[in-house]
């Protein structure tokens, strides 16, 4: 583990630990506050988000960012990554092993950032961070306590453009987080 942002980043420069990097433009290693009190952690970059090196820039992204303005949540106030730091093949769901791959790049990430929440965007994050016997569809809004930082799995925005009725879920989880950091002052 890296005790610092630069060694962090300089580590995953290069990296080769899967099959991901063959077709990658740029690693995509996260965006945002590095001291946020609210983390947010999705699947893994599109093709916008390749092209950019950006978290959540395409689509999905944009909608996110209506949310969040719709809200008040300021995105520069919270911490964005994902599972996979490397674009899969078509938007694929990363596999298991590709995702045990980053999954200690992320780990660095969330020591460095020390949120107090960290909402899971979908079943790839939920399963990856709180484990596979977790379901998006059961446990979406519930707020899960591991390790002193609390969880918010919801749906991913990707979801919400191939299912309008998620929208209206993802707004109250959303709302859910934006009254819980009021509650205990959090910056969001």
């Amino acid at each position: 583990m890296f005790d610092n942002w630069e060694e962090l980043e300089q580590s995953i420069k290069d990296c080769k630990k899967c099959k991901l990097n063959g077709g990658r433009t740029n690693i995509v290693f996260g965006v945002g506050n590095r001291e946020a009190d609210v983390m947010f952690i999705g699947e893994g970059p599109g093709a916008d988000e390749d092209k950019e090196g950006i978290p959540f820039v395409g689509k999905a992204g944009q909608l996110m960012d209506k949310a969040f303005e719709g809200l008040g949540i300021n995105r520069e106030n919270v911490y964005i990554a994902n599972i996979v730091k490397c674009r899969p093949p078509q938007n694929r769901v990363p596999e298991k092993d590709e995702a045990v791959a980053c999954l200690n790049y992320l780990r660095n990430q969330v020591i460095l950032v020390k949120p107090k929440i960290i909402v899971l965007l979908g079943s790839t994050a939920l399963k990856n961070i709180l484990g596979d016997e977790h379901s998006i569809t059961k446990e979406r809004g519930i707020w899960a306590d591991k390790k002193g930082i609390i969880y918010l799995p919801t749906w991913h925005p990707a979801a919400l453009l191939r299912d309008e009725n998620k929208k209206i879920e993802f707004w109250k989880d959303l709302k859910l987080l934006k009254n819980l950091a009021e509650e205990k002052n959090l910056k969001i």
